[in-house]
């Protein structure tokens, strides 16, 4: 049985299985450190029972007043450990954490609109999409339907001291923003 356990800085040197797929944003060695020093209580990572790494999840807390939250940056899970709900504990230890620790309203995350698999998954954890940002990541010009192919998701979902659930919204896909609205 694999371990959830707190992410190291010389876990940067062993996890290439993980960061070499298509979908996964590889920082700089700084990012990764600077994640570790500040927020060292959202960052896991899964190992196997051999000490392979399978996946990582590194998060921050961020905002002020009702938009204080826990945001995931990254979670990321090695292809040939996906599908045995790997993703689906780590986001619950940095959800968790958001709430017990860090007294959070929502936890959120950004995904490429065209991630559908990603969006099922978090969809399937009880997050939804709150807004659509254009050009997050970039501008790579227009897809399919019309729509900015870098384009992402601002996808939450509610903690415990939200009790009146106003981080979230019903018709967020129909929300529309330019990255530049958001931190």
């Amino acid at each position: 049985m694999s371990v959830l356990r707190p992410f190291k800085a010389d876990d940067l040197f062993r996890f290439n299985n993980i960061n070499l797929d298509v979908w996964t944003e590889t920082y700089g060695i700084t990012f990764y450190l600077t994640y570790l020093q500040r927020w060292s209580d959202l960052c896991f990572t899964q190992e196997s029972p051999r000490g392979r790494l399978q996946g990582y999840i590194l998060g921050k807390a961020e905002g002020a007043q009702t938009e204080w939250h826990g945001h995931i940056t990254a979670v990321s899970v090695a292809p040939e450990y996906r599908r045995l709900s790997l993703a689906r504990n780590m986001c619950q230890r940095l959800e968790f954490a958001s709430d017990e620790i860090y007294k959070g309203y929502f936890v959120d995350l950004y995904v490429r609109c065209n991630n559908a698999l990603a969006i099922k998954m978090y969809e399937g954890m009880g997050y939804s999409v709150y807004r659509r940002v254009r050009e997050y990541y970039g501008n790579l010009g227009v897809g399919k339907g019309g729509r900015d192919e870098e384009d992402a998701f601002d996808m939450r979902k509610c903690l415990s001291r939200d009790v009146a659930q106003r981080s979230i919204r019903s018709n967020g896909r129909d929300m529309i923003v330019s990255a530049h609205d958001v931190s």
